[in-house]
């Protein structure tokens, strides 16, 4: 109930949207050719084609929509962020639709400019206004005590209480949380401050209540060998049942449940870079990384000069990495240490370090020393957007001392990624980089590395951790 709920309200907001956008793009082409704002040149074209946009607008509307987070739960955050994102949302829409018409676009059809500006201040005012008037509405309906469904949560652990955090974020549900059974019954409320009603005995009470709805069995993990007993008691019942495992405690990347063949499958680590997801990211690798070594050819090879005159040794240096998987590869970078640099060991460079050049300190501040890394992208052994890859003899370190560390193994490494356009790069602390690249992938989309580079061009080439 609680998914099909939360999709009923997704699909309002959804169709609401794409409702005063198209509203907007015909008001937007009336304000152009039915009054004198500025007067109309070439005659009114006719409004066919312009109705037959309609389609694209609701596609692109509604797919840019949802990618920026727009159907999630919004509790808790300020409607000032809300309606900042809907004036990016609208922006980026406009712009994918100004390309559409371009690329499409018939010789007898000549869309107005100015028609695709009145939208674009049209439909951004309208979503804010209908977003603003719907949550009111829905606000005042809860508030008076329509719609409401009830909830009892059999289980006083940290599930019930994650449970009962969950049901407070999503309010627009209606859900009420009537309290929660526990082994022994006696405390007065449970984790998460939800009320105990009773004990585990108790249950067969409820089950005949007519204000019941839901039942919840989240049990902690210590009292599942008393689910038989509880099942028992709920065999008559034709409230919706709803079991929640107390193993999400062990999910660590992409915890889900999966259907195979009608056999529940749970999913405790998963990478979210498999299937389609794996194809898109590699082919815009391929893509982008051509076009990036065709760009920045003439400066690698200016570069590579530069290298070979100023110091003796090779032009580039190759070290072992690791990336997806755990596989190793060797990373391809402009040299800029003096040879013979690690006679005496591995260790990370420090201000002032004797060991790497003139060249190559100002190679490593402007991150120009790691284009070569392009070469690295086309074969595949990194992506342009990822976690860096590190050196083998530091995971060993690194895997006994941090938790969850060989998780930013679960995709390719990258060139640049959400740690390094924070400023975690370089002789930095490794548990917030690996705070930063766990988030990557645990929240990783097209659009989020799309971000990533865009970020990149204004944080990602200055490194001021570079010695």
């Amino acid at each position: 109930m609680l998914k099909q709920k939360r999709q009923l309200f997704e699909y309002l907001f959804m169709m609401s949207d794409l409702l005063v956008v198209s509203i907007a793009w015909v008001v937007a082409y009336f304000l152009r050719f039915s009054t004198n704002l500025v007067p109309v040149d070439k005659g009114v074209p006719e409004f066919a084609p312009y109705l037959s946009m309609t389609i694209f607008i609701w596609l692109i509307w509604g797919f840019v929509f949802r990618r920026m987070g727009l159907y999630r739960p919004m509790r808790g955050v300020r409607r000032t962020h809300e309606f900042w994102v809907l004036v990016n949302a609208n922006a980026l829409s406009i712009l994918l639709l100004i390309s559409i018409t371009y690329l499409f676009r018939e010789k007898s059809v000549q869309f107005s400019r100015l028609v695709f500006v009145y939208f674009w201040a049209l439909a951004t005012l309208f979503t804010i206004c209908q977003r603003t008037t719907l949550r009111f509405l829905l606000r005042e309906v809860r508030r008076k005590g329509y719609n409401l469904r009830y909830m009892l949560v059999v289980g006083a652990g940290k599930v019930s209480s994650d449970l009962a955090s969950r049901v407070r974020l999503h309010q627009e549900l209606g859900i009420q949380l009537l309290g929660c059974l526990s082994k022994e019954g006696k405390e007065r409320r449970a984790a998460g401050g939800i009320p105990v009603v009773g004990c585990y005995s108790d249950l067969g009470k409820f089950v005949g209540r007519t204000d019941l709805d839901q039942i919840v069995v989240a049990l902690p993990l210590e009292d599942h060998q008393l689910l038989p007993t509880i099942m028992e008691q709920l065999k008559d019942s034709i409230v919706d049942i709803k079991i929640i495992p107390d193993l999400y405690q062990f999910a660590s990347l992409g915890g889900a449940i999966e259907n195979f063949e009608g056999l529940p499958v749970i999913s405790l680590q998963e990478s979210p870079l498999d299937g389609i997801n794996l194809f898109t990211k590699r082919t815009v690798d391929i893509t982008l990384g051509a076009a990036l070594l065709a760009l920045f050819s003439p400066l690698m090879a200016f570069v590579a000069l530069l290298v070979k005159c100023t110091s003796r040794g090779p032009v580039l240096f190759k070290q072992e990495r690791v990336s997806f998987d755990g596989t190793s590869f060797k990373i391809i970078k402009f040299r800029t240490m003096y040879t013979n640099a690690e006679s005496a060991g591995p260790g990370w460079t420090k201000p002032g370090d004797s060991r790497v050049t003139p060249l190559g300190r100002l190679l490593r501040s402007t991150s120009l020393d790691e284009l070569p890394q392009l070469f690295n992208v086309l074969r595949g052994d990194m992506s342009i957007v990822g976690p860096r890859p590190e050196r083998p003899v530091y995971i060993q370190e690194f895997r006994r001392r941090i938790p969850r560390y060989m998780l930013r193994h679960k995709v390719p490494a990258g060139i640049t990624g959400w740690a390094q356009v924070h400023g975690w790069r370089g002789d930095t602390s490794i548990d917030k980089r690996i705070e930063y690249d766990l988030y990557y992938i645990e929240n990783w989309s097209l659009f989020f590395d799309l971000k990533i580079l865009w970020l990149t061009l204004f944080r990602g080439f200055k490194n001021r951790n570079a010695y």
